[in-house]
């Protein structure tokens, strides 16, 4: 991977002798999106072509070094059970690995690291430039290729490809993937500085990018805002002012693959805590008539304010600041909690009112960025344009915010792109079995007001939905159904599911009377009650009880799955609440099965809808009666409705075909009979 910065420049040199031929899958940005995208439809099987601004930043961290936390983590995991990148880059690069959320239960757990910039770009990378039908290019899209739609596909329009600036050179594609995250119409804010750009140093994205999708497209816009801090150098930092918060004693790798991270414990840099005092909020009110990113009217995002808005909205509050490394042998530290956006010489005078950074001193100022970005109400859960046939959109464009959001899309984007390419169906995620699935369906069910975060609270089951088994729940589904798993990560995924059947159905077998289980587990406390039997499960639901005190009580039958310990303690603890929650999971998958035509006339429709719900129905087209449910504004009575004209809808579709068969069926009869 250390080589990579060397053979890079030479690997898009020739790419772009190739930008003539035809694509199946052009991929346009090389971030968190791009790259899972890009690497997905090569997984699929897809000729794939990424076109990055700049080869050199390809996997870049944008803003913070880190991967995952709460509801992040989750999507990490499904991302790497789905054979994605940023799982296996972060246990490459991960310098600080921690699960926060320790004192809830295993179901909100979020694994987290703090990462090595230089790292996680070179092994991303190094990855892309190893994967099979990949091309890398470097490069700006000027626009998009557009046609009249195919016929027999719902649609007004269809992309073909792109138009590349400086030079008018096309290159064709049955599937464009746009991932241009801060960097559509993307304006930086320094104090009263205004500059067009999408991340220091970086140009914006071509205007013809942007006016083929408000013009031509005609998709509606909006525009949201985001920060990042001032990064600070580490010498000119006392952190023994800063409360000392060191790495997890047993690191717990991103990836099922991984048994340890590549950065042993002992190797691993602490991270530090501090508190905001009331001069930082003295500076920031000072500040505020040189400041025009906060004046704007551009949504931010609230789970990650910045430090002006923070200030504003909690007055006379004190607010965390953690000291994050940027690398092992970096030089900088990441602010966390300060971003901002006014002049430089005040973000100086900001951060100097806090106890260790009293003599600090900044290497490069925090900015503020303004970007266009697509409402993604107007996505099928493929995201694929519901308007546009062949043009898939993931990570900012669709209005969230986030590495790991970003990733997720891109993963899922990029293998839908693939597939329609290669003329196979499109493929989702139902929110009843992964995070990825709730991700999707929130941004094209309900859209955004504000940059999108993922959390552990936006999914209704998330006690199925672990961080520990997301391998059983998406690495198989991959490779049977679609097709961007490895054959390695397949048959591990089997060996998994299998042992932790084998042993769950070990512990099943064990049964004992309570009398006969406070004997051999004396220091547990076993109550008395009507049914005196219990099984190994159900003592392993014990707070105190770890599968490996039954293993030491039952060697022969338990030992050979030790490894798997961890796991069988979780599934036993919320077994009973899974168990519960299949109903509404078959409620939920049921109604996601009955889909809706998306050239359906709601207006027409002869059922009994109010005009207001016809509106809401034909504005978000949900492609599912599921996703016409979680539709805000639709009525439980109008829900009642749309699904007796489902059911109907479906009747007659199955009288059609079985009228046409037996129409085909007697011909046949009669020709063989003629025939005899």
């Amino acid at each position: 991977t250390v080589q990579m910065s060397k053979i890079l420049p030479y690997i898009s040199r020739y790419a772009s002798q190739l930008a003539h031929q035809q694509y199946d899958v052009i991929v346009v940005g090389g971030g968190h999106a791009g790259t899972e995208a890009a690497a997905a439809a090569a997984r699929v099987g897809a000729e794939t072509l990424l076109v990055s601004q700049k080869i050199q930043t390809i996997g870049a961290l944008s803003c913070n070094p880190s991967l995952g936390g709460i509801g992040k983590g989750q999507l990490v995991k499904e991302i790497d059970a789905l054979d994605g990148l940023c799982g296996r880059a972060g246990d490459w690069a991960g310098i600080h690995f921690s699960i926060l959320n320790r004192r809830k239960g295993p179901a909100v757990w979020g694994p987290r690291a703090q990462l090595d910039r230089q790292y996680y770009r070179e092994f991303i990378q190094s990855e892309l430039l190893s994967t099979p039908r990949l091309t890398v290019l470097e490069g700006s899209v000027e626009e998009l290729l557009v046609t009249e739609p195919k016929p027999d596909e719902p649609g007004q329009h269809r992309v073909t490809g792109i138009r590349l600036a400086n030079g008018s050179q096309l290159v064709s594609a049955s599937s464009v993937v746009l991932t241009t995250g801060t960097f559509l119409a993307g304006s930086l804010f320094v104090g009263q500085t205004t500059v067009p750009g999408g991340r220091v140093g970086d140009a914006p994205s071509s205007a013809g990018l942007s006016h083929t999708l408000k013009e031509r497209l005609r998709l509606r816009m909006g525009r949201l805002r985001t920060g990042t801090p001032p990064r600070i150098v580490k010498e000119s930092v006392d952190l023994s002012l800063a409360v000392l918060h060191p790495p997890d004693t047993n690191p717990t790798p991103f990836s099922f693959l991984n048994k340890q991270t590549r950065c042993k414990p002992e190797e691993q840099l602490p991270c530090h805590l501090t508190y905001t005092t009331p001069g930082v909020e003295k500076v920031v009110k000072e500040s505020l008539h040189l400041n025009c990113h906060i004046h704007q009217d551009t949504k931010g995002p609230r789970y990650c304010p910045s430090i002006e808005s923070r200030v504003l909205r909690f007055p006379g509050r004190q607010h965390q600041v953690w000291l994050e490394p940027e690398g092992l042998t970096s030089e900088l530290l990441y602010p966390q909690g300060l971003s901002m956006t006014m002049p430089p010489e005040m973000q100086l005078s900001l951060i100097r009112e806090i106890p260790p950074l009293q003599r600090a001193e900044i290497h490069t100022p925090g900015y503020g960025v303004q970007y266009d970005f697509v409402c993604p109400t107007q996505l099928s859960p493929a995201l694929q344009v519901k308007s546009t046939q062949g043009l898939f959109l993931a990570g900012q464009i669709n209005g969230t915010t986030g590495y790991e959001e970003a990733a997720a899309q891109g993963l899922w984007a990029g293998v839908n792109a693939a597939r329609r390419a290669l003329s196979m169906p499109p493929v989702t995620l139902s929110r009843t079995e992964s995070y990825i699935g709730v991700l999707i369906d929130d941004l094209v069910c309900r859209g955004v007001t504000e940059p999108y975060r993922m959390f552990t609270s936006r999914a209704e089951f998330r006690t199925a939905l672990r961080p520990d088994n997301a391998d059983l729940r998406l690495s198989l589904k991959g490779f049977e159904e679609v097709g961007c798993v490895s054959s390695e990560r397949y048959q591990e995924a089997l060996r998994v599911k299998n042992s932790l059947a084998d042993a769950l159905a070990a512990l099943q077998d064990l049964t004992l009377s309570r009398h006969n289980w406070r004997k051999m587990l004396p220091d547990v406390h076993i109550s008395d009650a009507k049914n005196s039997v219990l099984n190994g499960m159900a003592v392993l639901q014990y707070n105190q009880v770890s599968y490996e005190m039954l293993a030491s009580c039952f060697p022969e039958v338990l030992c050979p799955f030790v490894e798997f310990s961890q796991r069988l303690k979780i599934e036993a603890v919320y077994k009973p609440h899974c168990d519960l929650q299949k109903k509404e999971m078959d409620r939920i998958q049921k109604e996601e099965s009955m889909f809706l035509p998306q050239d359906i006339d709601y207006f027409s429709l002869p059922v009994s809808l109010s005009q207001e719900v016809r509106e809401i129905l034909d504005r978000f087209r949900p492609s599912t009666l599921g996703a016409a449910t979680r539709l805000q504004g639709m009525t439980p009575a109008a829900i009642v409705h749309l699904l007796k004209y489902v059911k109907q809808t479906k009747k007659r579709a199955q009288r059609n075909r079985s009228d046409q068969r037996e129409e085909i069926e007697e011909p046949c009869e009669r020709n063989a009979s003629l025939t005899q």
